[in-house]
């Protein structure tokens, strides 16, 4: 018998995702400033208000962007994931194929990185436009947790994944401004971080630490509005 065709994706998903590429590729080749959405059309062959229709601006493009390198590292995290259960191994394999999936894009991020520093712009990951794409993040640090060995007191089983994933966002800036031969520098910290984190965990079984832990993690979720919303809709 013939090998069955696998389906096509509808021609909308096929539009969405061209326009989503064809962005992209200009926010690296021109910059994300000087990209307009009639530019991002013409070269995607598609009307203006078709462009406007799958994405309301640029901020959108992006969120479409966070979606599909979130979703390109959940599926790089499953070797890692499915084979270890040393927390510091499973750590590091997270981080390091945080850097390999998001290496492609290192100019861009460079160049688009001064308007999602904003903490007020959509292009924030502390932003309510980037709480899907945050919250699928913190879910891959909880499993890293959960499918560990290591003993995760119950009452910092939420706090923990979130400062995880913190740490994962400012290993990331750091990426951003890593000029060191293929991110060798920030590959270096991802491996030494994981190996802190892991140890931090380790402490965290002893209950005279653990009130710490929480101080940590209410000291981000009150300065950082993203972190307040993302904890309340889990509440």
């Amino acid at each position: 018998m013939p090998a069955e065709k696998e389906p096509r994706a509808p021609k909308s998903e096929q539009t969405r995702a061209l326009i989503l590429e064809t962005a992209l590729r200009l926010f690296q080749e021109r910059g994300y400033d000087k990209t307009t959405m009639r530019a991002i059309a013409k070269e995607a062959g598609v009307s203006v208000g078709n462009a406007y229709y799958y994405f309301a601006g640029k901020e959108h493009l992006i969120q479409g962007f966070y979606d599909r390198i979130g979703a390109d590292h959940r599926s790089a995290v499953r070797e890692v994931l499915d084979r270890e259960t040393d927390l510091e191994a499973r750590l590091a394999g997270v981080l390091l194929a945080w850097l390999d999936v998001a290496a492609p894009y290192h100019e861009f991020a460079a160049q688009f990185f001064k308007n999602a520093a904003d903490p007020d712009s959509p292009l924030s990951p502390f932003s309510s436009e980037s709480e899907h794409a945050r919250e699928a993040s913190i879910a891959i640090h909880r499993e890293v947790l959960a499918g560990s060995r290591a003993k995760v007191p119950a009452e910092l089983a939420d706090a923990l994944p979130e400062l995880m994933w913190l740490a994962q966002m400012g290993l990331t800036m750091y990426w951003v401004f890593d000029r060191s031969p293929g991110g060798e520098r920030s590959r270096r910290l991802a491996v030494r971080g994981a190996r802190l984190t892991a140890r931090g965990v380790s402490l965290a079984r002893f209950r005279v630490l653990r009130p710490l832990v929480h101080e940590v993690h209410e000291l981000f979720t009150d300065f950082l509005p993203g972190m307040a919303r993302t904890v309340a809709a889990r509440a």
